[in-house]
């Protein structure tokens, strides 16, 4: 929000007042507040300050805070005798505000006052040199007196210019070099340097050197979680590691702060959705079409459409854009997963993306390979997990197997197929596939021929290439019939383990364990009659 020159104005005398009070005069906590603990949520974060006030101290400051904090979540805390009065916030320019210099500042400025030195000393050397050059072409006297001193002259100039030279040039490398420290300086500040930053007054009343805190929440900060998943294929076992990706672009620097992961949401509505009453009733009848003029001027917007429908349409427009989207997080108990880390953290604003580790766990895995030959004549080394203990929010994962790079996937433990589907860890090229051509033969049964009948039948192949024996899941489709008039026969051989996995009507299953250099084919034979008048329509 702009402020007047009158606040301005108003706002430098306080803290001059702040800083140095006159003798007599209410005393104020003069000292730089820091950033305590951080707990941070999918979208944003809440910030909790410390400032030391000294005994008589009647006001408390905390200045150079985000300009988008809410002003509706501060929270004001002390120990001991404090009496806590009124909070007031306003938003004021950074040059005007108080406490806004840190060590990036003192930074900037030395670097920027090393630079302008060497610029001075180039400059300086440029000038002795175009001195020279003027000396060098000044015409020599024609007495003999100073056609004696010429080579003297010659020499001293020679002498002059090579020592500037070489001056200059050193001169211009570092010259290059400061630039390049405040062009590395600069980019640490990132959005550091905001416009606007928000100032607290807090007046109080203490008679004893006390804490005052300062808790606020703040729109922007983020953090999604990440995996990294390491099989041992040897050992059947998966070291599956957390990590979390943090930044912030609040205007503040989080140095050494203790920071709190937390899966919750407090950006979200608090109340779930309510059903509306269900109603039958007969419509009325139609009115009639209105004429093409009282249509147009309905049409003409919504300053134009009777109530409610205008403000409603009003109040969408002006309405605020909807957050990003996190990823979905799943809650352990009644409430969210907090992940708490014991070192201290330190994530710069300016948008570095900063990863933390949460953790580690080694899981015994069930492996397996899986395969759709009809589809395509691969299978795929699965990881099944055991059932996990926590929270483990949904994220990408980078999956390694026996020391090499797999690719990136999915982990979603919440989901409800996670269980079935595993963890890929890419192909598995010791299990060779093969997809026999599809047997398909079309007749007529029935008296007078009124029904047709096709007959498809499927063939594959699995081998197993490994020095050591292993499950084979062998995955195909079968025909559902949606409708009385269409029938379906199925037979399979070997008989599969499921007909619906993963409940999925006509998802078949066969699940055989192979020992080493063993092979098995599977069979799956469809026979599908309707008469001849029904038009059948198929989907794959």
């Amino acid at each position: 929000m702009p402020s007047s020159p009158f606040l301005h104005s108003a706002l430098a005398l306080a803290a001059l007042a702040v800083i140095a009070p006159a003798a007599g005069a209410q005393g104020a906590a003069s000292a730089t507040s820091t950033i305590a603990a951080v707990t941070l949520y999918p979208g944003s974060a809440t910030v909790e300050r410390v400032l030391r006030v000294p005994a008589g101290s009647t006001q408390a400051l905390f200045a150079c805070l985000p300009a988008q904090l809410d002003a509706r979540s501060l929270q004001v805390r002390s120990v001991g005798s404090v009496r806590i009065g009124e909070v007031n916030v306003q938003t004021v320019e950074r040059r005007i505000a108080t406490g806004c210099a840190d060590a990036l500042d003192s930074r900037i400025r030395s670097a920027e006052d090393d630079l302008a030195r060497a610029q001075a000393e180039v400059q300086a050397l440029e000038l002795a040199q175009t001195w020279l050059n003027t000396q060098a072409g000044t015409p020599a006297a024609k007495d003999g007196a100073a056609s004696a001193q010429i080579g003297a002259k010659a020499d001293a100039l020679r002498r002059s210019a090579l020592n500037t030279l070489t001056q200059l040039h050193q001169a211009q490398r570092t010259l290059e070099e400061r630039q390049r420290v405040l062009e590395r300086v600069q980019a640490e500040q990132g959005s550091v340097q905001a416009a606007e930053v928000a100032v607290v007054r807090i007046t109080l009343a203490t008679q004893t050197d006390a804490d005052v805190r300062l808790t606020y929440q703040v729109r922007g900060p983020s953090w999604s979680p990440s995996y990294r998943a390491r099989l041992d294929s040897s050992s059947a076992k998966v070291t599956l590691e957390r990590l979390a990706l943090v930044a912030q672009t609040t205007g503040e620097d989080w140095r050494g702060v203790a920071l709190t992961l937390s899966t919750g949401q407090p950006l979200t509505a608090t109340q779930g959705p309510l059903p509306r009453p269900w109603t039958l009733d007969v419509p009325p009848p139609e009115p009639p079409q209105r004429p093409q003029a009282e249509m147009a001027v309905a049409a003409m917007g919504a300053d134009a459409m009777p109530a409610p429908a205008a403000p409603m349409l009003k109040a969408m427009r002006s309405a605020p854009a909807p957050l990003p989207s996190f990823e979905p997080v799943a809650t352990q108990g009644a409430y969210a997963t907090q992940f708490a880390l014991p070192q201290r953290v330190t994530v710069p604003s300016g948008g570095e993306r900063v990863t933390l580790a949460l953790g580690a766990e080694n899981l015994p895995v069930t492996l397996l390979a899986r395969t759709a030959p009809a589809l395509e004549p691969h299978a795929w080394l699965i990881a099944q997990l055991p059932p996990l203990t926590g929270d483990w929010p949904a994220g990408p994962i980078a999956l390694e197997r026996d020391n090499a790079t797999v690719g990136q996937g999915r982990f979603d433990p919440q989901a409800s197929d996670f269980e079935r589907l595993g963890l890929s860890f890419g192909r598995d090229d010791r299990i060779v596939v093969r997809s026999e051509p599809v047997q398909e033969l079309t007749s007529t049964a029935g008296f007078m021929s009124g029904r047709s009948e096709r007959s498809i039948e499927r063939r594959f192949t699995v081998e197993n290439r490994h020095p050591r024996a292993i499950t084979v899941q062998v995955l195909d489709a079968a025909p559902v019939t949606q409708n009385a008039a269409i029938r379906v026969q199925s037979g399979y051989t070997p008989q599969p383990a499921d007909t619906a996995w993963g409940g999925q009507p006509g998802l078949v299953l066969w699940q055989k364990e192979l020992a080493a250099q063993a092979s098995s084919a599977f069979t799956a034979k469809h026979t599908i009659s309707h008469d001849k008048d029904v038009t059948v329509r198929e989907r794959h």
